[in-house]
């Protein structure tokens, strides 16, 4: 079985490290290349950083980026405390600028990008973070890439062993085991998360968003 050569960004947020830990020790990947603004701190054979100070200036890196099957975007911030202008810069513009140079460097990448449950694909709903997600999500599908997929997770338990955790997660941890009992679809591991990513990469999938209850089934085959 061929392994996977990807590409993953977000690697010093909570779920970028602990999608970036689970493909460490996958055995069904041989190369992870973590691109993003700061080192990890993780340390492994299988893991090169590539430390950049602007996503929009990419034309110095691109040889780096070349020769990986796919992308697992983790990147993102919250629009929570941003203004509307910066949001959409680092959300839709950053990202849709990362997966046009990538589309065209790796032909036959497959390219998962993590938006969250209640992401608008129709772009016209009340929400503006939701529609700006769902904007993001359906112009990455429109590039050419093998496969192109929206993700969507909801409350997401991190693994033990992480150090970048969100600091209120201590305080709602608790729910995870009753949330996951009541509404499976709206509990995930990151490690099932990881693996329904990189099973989606390889094989592709029946449709191009997956929501919890799509990564909670692939996250265990």
């Amino acid at each position: 079985m061929e392994k996977l050569k990807l590409i993953l960004t977000g690697a010093t947020g909570m779920v970028g490290e602990g999608v970036l830990m689970t493909c460490l020790q996958d055995p069904q990947v041989e190369k992870v290349l973590s691109v993003s603004r700061k080192p990890s701190g993780i340390q492994h054979p299988k893991l090169e950083e590539l430390i950049i100070s602007d996503f929009m200036q990419l034309n110095a890196v691109e040889q780096q980026l070349t020769g990986y099957q796919a992308c697992l975007f983790c990147l993102g911030i919250s629009s929570i405390g941003i203004s509307k202008p910066d949001y959409y810069q680092t959300t839709y513009t950053l990202t849709l600028h990362f997966g046009t140079l990538l589309s065209k460097l790796n032909p036959g990448m497959s390219f998962c990008y993590i938006s969250g449950a209640g992401t608008d694909s129709s772009e016209k709903g009340r929400s503006s973070w939701a529609r700006v997600k769902g904007k993001t999500e359906n112009d990455l599908m429109k590039l050419p890439f093998k496969h192109a997929f929206g993700v969507r997770p909801a409350f997401i338990k991190p693994l033990p062993t992480q150090k970048n955790i969100l600091s209120f997660y201590k305080y709602v941890a608790w729910m995870f085991p009753l949330g996951r009992k009541l509404y499976p679809a709206g509990f995930c591991r990151v490690e099932e998360l990881a693996k329904a990513m990189l099973y989606v990469s390889k094989n592709g999938y029946s449709k191009n968003i997956l929501e919890g209850g799509d990564i909670v089934k692939l996250g265990s085959l």
